[in-house]
């Protein structure tokens, strides 16, 4: 057990109400999991307001409360501190309890609108096959060395975070790579965290129904590059406009890697095809299975950040060139009489974009392209049509579905994306709101030569629907329906 002074350490106190060199058993923000013995935080949350539990807290033995408003009478038997922000206190007691994981592992944050998922998968096959030890927080699954654990978020919350540390480096981990969503970073998820190294993929239209505002996206992102210390490194792709912005203000060491223009770390695209990749990557040739110049800015950025982590230039292409991108993302499954079907996690404009630009560059425009497509409920709406606009616009036939509806009506999405639609589209678009039904259209309509775009769930195995995730795998369905042909 721990003494809560220590637990406290770092968190801003304003007020104490008792001695604080109480026992902790546990810090817990959630009343009802709390025991005897705990420490409970409350949390103001975007749906309900964590101080609304403290007597729920206490009645279940809570020995001190930690929160940003006092209630008018406190329980003499409890201990209670004052904060200005009890998220970011959270962050500081989750890491002060679990013995400050972070400092003890070399932690490199991703953080961008796409991207982030290849590049810490790949970071966390690069380390193990350098043969360290070495952890993996991705929206994907977590992973402490090649130990599996299930993963709900793209970020965790603050206790979760440092619980898998602690067991990361109880493990000898020395490496951890981890997915910073903007969601973690303004709900302080990250706080007491100590990074070795940042990194900034892009930053397109997502997330407005949570920011806002674009404005406000960005400024969440560039608050994880001002937190950073002075000894991390700052890495950036500067062919994104708003790169510079992440540096600004940042204490950090700064350097860049591009595809397209000046940086730190170079990298040119020489040849592209669904078989794989050839670049020239820090004035030497490379190759990879990997397809996309998309891929082609991940894999530098991953060997930028390799380098930056003191590791040898060559056993780092040599470990890089084998190894392949993250589950769900550019996919490519072919059906026996020669359909190309590619299965990608594209769920944004920009990411939506470039897969498609991709698919033609490679395919070149032998075969027509087949766009299945649709858009998450309860999500920033304003994408939806854009979405539509894009794939119609760069598709010969598209077919709008379903993605995860979640609670809202898919009609009503499906009206949304509609709307995106130029009238010179239409007679080229389908509306089929059962996914399943969707991809099996979209195959029958193929012929060989052709390819097909699933776009939207990628790495997902379920399709949320009203608040319940039924089984759903688009590369399962594909495959299924490759057998029917």
């Amino acid at each position: 057990m721990k003494k809560l002074y220590d637990i406290l350490a770092d968190t801003g106190i304003e007020k104490l109400i008792g001695k604080d060199d109480v026992a902790i058993s546990n810090v817990v923000f959630d009343s009802r999991k709390v025991q005897p013995g705990d420490v409970f935080v409350a949390v103001p949350g975007t749906l309900v307001d964590g101080h609304r539990f403290i007597d729920a807290a206490v009645g279940r033995g809570a020995v001190a409360v930690v929160c940003e408003n006092m209630p008018q009478k406190t329980d003499e038997k409890v201990v209670w501190a004052k904060v200005k922000n009890s998220a970011f206190a959270l962050g500081q007691m989750a890491s002060n309890f679990y013995g400050r994981p972070s400092e003890k592992l070399k932690l490199v944050g991703v953080t961008g609108t796409n991207g982030k998922t290849t590049i810490v998968t790949l970071l966390h096959q690069l380390f193990t096959g350098l043969g360290y030890e070495a952890g993996l927080l991705s929206t994907i699954v977590n992973k402490v060395n090649h130990k599996e654990i299930k993963s709900t978020h793209t970020t965790p919350d603050a206790l979760s975070i440092n619980h898998i540390l602690r067991e990361m480096v109880d493990a000898g981990c020395g490496y951890a790579f981890m997915e910073v969503s903007s969601h973690a970073i303004v709900q302080e998820r990250i706080a007491g965290l100590h990074f070795a190294g940042a990194l900034f993929t892009n930053i397109t239209h997502d997330h407005l129904d949570y920011h806002k505002t674009f404005k406000a996206y960005i400024a969440a992102k560039k608050k994880f590059f001002d937190d950073l210390p002075r000894e991390a490194f700052a890495l950036v792709n500067v062919d994104d406009r708003n790169a510079g912005i992440m540096l600004n203000n940042t204490r950090a060491k700064k350097y860049s890697y591009a595809l397209k223009t000046m940086a730190d770390f170079r990298g040119r695209l020489v040849e592209d095809e669904f078989s794989g990749l050839q670049m020239v990557l820090d004035n030497r040739d490379f190759y990879s299975p990997m397809v996309g110049s998309f891929n082609a800015s991940n894999l530098l950025a991953v060997y930028a950040a390799a380098v930056l982590l003191e590791q040898d230039k060559e056993e780092v292409l040599v470990q890089l060139s084998s190894l392949r991108g993250a589950e769900g993302r550019f996919e490519v499954l072919r059906s026996p009489d020669g359909i190309v079907c590619i299965v990608d996690y594209a769920h944004t404009p920009d990411a939506l974009k470039n897969v498609l630009e991709t698919i033609l560059d490679i395919g070149g425009g032998a075969g027509q392209l087949i766009t299945v497509v649709g858009a998450g409920g309860n999500r920033d709406k304003t994408k939806r049509p854009e979405m539509a606009a894009i794939a119609t616009l760069l598709s010969n036939r598209v077919i709008l579905t379903s993605d995860n509806p979640r609670n809202e009506n898919p009609e009503d999405i499906l009206q949304d994306m509609k709307a995106g639609i130029h009238s010179a589209h239409k007679n080229t678009t389908l509306i089929i709101p059962d996914r399943r039904e969707a991809i099996k259209t979209a195959v029958a309509l193929a012929n060989t030569g052709d390819i097909v775009l699933v776009a939207g769930k990628g790495h997902e195995k379920y399709q949320e629907i009203n608040g319940v995730r039924h089984p759903f795998d688009d590369r399962q369905v594909l495959t299924e329906i490759f057998k029917t042909r």
